[in-house]
């Protein structure tokens, strides 16, 4: 075991010793020997398989289990490589275990599994995103990234938030700074409805007072989610001032809303 972690530490040496081991696989028909050769090219190419199940740690399935998945991939690998057409192991092996990684998210990681089709619109609003942002310089909202993939914002809003199915936030986390609220503590049963009612009547009431820029605003950052960056672009003044505006707006919102003893006091 420690031969082939000590040769995988360098990818070079990790290449080279499992080129040989491959050789004398494909040129040895002693199955006995043949299982041998097997478990050291499984040894040499270990940290390579156990780094790639690293990368999907804390997205809600265990260690064990993608060490599990990535290692039995990698067997996969090993047993349909054909060293004669030329490349390298490892740019066999690397989309062999990424892809069973995959695989285990899709069919074993959702802890509130949402429909396939928003599973996938998901994973391309993912790369969709890093490539647009990468493409224009900074970041895009929500409108955007559907223009992009000529998808409708509130199918792709959906599918962004299918992601908290992965690992949903516990009842019991903090809601807040003050630690002694919990998430649960902060829903709402039904009992609450005629008071959401209120809540929202007056809110759209204080919203209507507000000037057509400012409501603007508002829309723009809460309803269609955009960036402080796209907002300023929309309104020709810099991120910070956009940052101002929605301060000032929130207090005066909040002022409105308050209850009138309140505001009296």
């Amino acid at each position: 075991m420690a031969r082939g972690v000590a040769l995988a530490a360098v990818p070079q040496q990790r290449e080279q010793r499992t080129a040989e081991l491959f050789t004398e696989l494909h040129g040895n028909p002693d199955p006995g020997y043949a299982e041998q050769l097997v478990d050291e090219l499984v040894r040499v190419n270990l940290p390579l398989c156990d780094s790639l199940a690293g990368r999907y740690v804390g997205r809600g399935t265990e260690h064990d289990d993608l060490l599990q998945v990535a290692r039995a991939a990698l067997v996969v690998a090993i047993h349909r490589f054909e060293p004669r057409l030329g490349r390298p192991f490892a740019s066999f092996a690397v989309p062999t275990i990424a892809g069973e990684l995959k695989r285990h998210f899709r069919d074993h990681g959702w802890m509130v599994r949402p429909p396939r089709q928003l599973q996938e619109l998901r994973a391309r609003a993912t790369r969709g995103r890093q490539a647009l942002e990468q493409a224009v310089g900074h970041e895009v909202s929500i409108d955007d990234l559907g223009r992009h993939l000529e998808v409708d914002p509130q199918r792709l809003r959906e599918s962004l938030a299918a992601g908290g199915g992965y690992r949903p936030v516990s009842l019991e986390a903090p809601a807040r700074d003050d630690a002694s609220v919990t998430v649960g503590d902060a829903l709402s049963d039904q009992g609450d409805a005629i008071e959401e009612l209120i809540e929202h009547l007056d809110l759209r009431r204080a919203l209507t007072e507000l000037s057509h820029r400012d409501q603007a605003v508002l829309r723009w950052r809460f309803a269609e989610e955009c960036s402080q960056s796209e907002i300023g672009r929309r309104l020709g003044v810099s991120q910070m001032q956009v940052s101002r505006i929605l301060r000032a707006l929130l207090a005066q919102l909040r002022i409105r809303l308050q209850p009138p003893q309140q505001v009296a006091a």
